[in-house]
């Protein structure tokens, strides 16, 4: 048995992570050597205990390692191991990395192209859906790529944004590969896959997701990006238990500001008001932050956005993003579905009319031109 087949029947053992696979590399010298010990001898290892040492002196019993292979040809998916050249560096210096990657799509070079790590709230509001696509589009054109989590809400948003747009994303699972959740979200792990993509899990085929699972995922997302973008988090959440694991691996961490009062806005601006995240109300903030040769290059040019011809801030393109969406809509439903005041509404609204952008029919309801 080859070290490569050890890591991989390792991570299908429960109860088995990096800190224990180094103790029994550190003993037996390689994790063949600790799958080939006996129960005795491993129970001695400093972490492992009576439990866990039979599961893995037993481990022919609950591991099928040929069926695992077999499943992953027949998915094309390839297998990448801690033992592996190919593993990415930027997970290997982790304090945690994963044993295992299993990838369906083509894995990026993260030590080469750029990746922003786009997270935030299952329960999105308007606002932080648009926000979300709004980043990811911008992204792209900058010619950077999005990692996140694949789970409903602004993960969503992100990756069918960044597929739409011509870019590369990245989709970390909280199961297995053959276990995709949402299944509502199939299609768009094939067309990530499609456009040069990639859908990745470090947990088994088969695996299950389950409430543990998830947390172990969101440390890969900060992991394989330069910075996260947190859209919109509520004060507990997986956005904000990832935005920590940026700030704990040395990642930049960058935070829209929301509505006051809105729960799914708590987080970024307790982040924010910590100065544990920059705001970030456009991909130019990052940009100027991590890249900024490039920023000075925009800047002195063109921001990367859909309306940079007419020089929108933040406002006017969310409003212009949710009417090409929802068609004509009334003053109170933007209002409402935008978390914009009154005042500042009709100001905004005022200036893209001015721009020849907007046209108000009777009852103040507003088109796009």
């Amino acid at each position: 048995m080859t070290d490569r087949e050890s890591c991989i029947i390792l991570n299908m053992i429960s109860g088995i992570g990096f800190v224990k696979y180094n103790a029994l590399c550190g003993h037996f010298g390689s994790p063949s050597a600790a799958l080939n010990a006996p129960a005795e001898k491993l129970a001695q290892v400093r972490g492992i205990g009576v439990q866990l040492s039979e599961r893995l002196s037993t481990w022919r019993e609950s591991c099928d390692l040929a069926g695992e292979l077999s499943r992953a040809e027949r998915g094309g998916v390839r297998i990448i191991t801690l033992v592996d050249d190919d593993y990415p560096a930027v997970l290997r210096h982790l304090p945690d990395p994963p044993l295992v990657l299993y990838v369906k799509g083509d894995l990026p070079d993260f030590d080469r192209e750029n990746f922003i790590g786009v997270v935030g709230s299952r329960r999105a509001s308007h606002y932080g859906r648009l926000m979300s696509r709004r980043l990811s589009e911008e992204a792209s054109n900058s010619g950077w790529g999005t990692v996140s989590g694949l789970a409903y809400g602004i993960d969503f948003e992100s990756h069918d944004a960044t597929v739409k747009s011509g870019g590369r994303t990245v989709a970390v699972l909280g199961g297995g590969l053959g276990r995709i959740h949402p299944k509502e979200h199939i299609p768009l792990a094939r067309a990530i896959v499609e456009t040069g993509g990639a859908v990745i899990s470090e947990f088994p085929i088969l695996f299950p997701v389950n409430r543990n699972s998830f947390p172990r995922r969101n440390r890969i997302i900060a992991g394989l990006s330069r910075g996260v973008i947190v859209v919109e988090a509520g004060l507990v959440s997986g956005a904000m238990i990832t935005a920590n694991l940026a700030n704990d691996y040395g990642r930049t961490v960058f935070a829209v500001p929301g509505a006051v009062g809105n729960p799914g806005s708590e987080g970024c601006h307790k982040l924010i008001k910590r100065g544990e995240a920059r705001l970030a109300e456009s991909f130019m903030d990052v940009l100027e932050e991590l890249d900024p040769v490039a920023y000075e290059e925009l800047s002195a040019g063109a921001a990367p956005s859909s309306e940079v011809d007419y020089a929108l801030d933040v406002r006017e393109s969310l409003i212009l993003d949710y009417l090409r969406k929802n068609g004509e809509s009334s003053f109170d439903d933007l209002g409402l579905n935008l978390g914009m005041d009154p005042g500042v509404l009709s100001g905004v609204l005022a200036g893209l009319e001015m721009k020849f952008l907007l046209i108000q029919s009777p009852g103040r309801r507003y088109a796009i031109r």
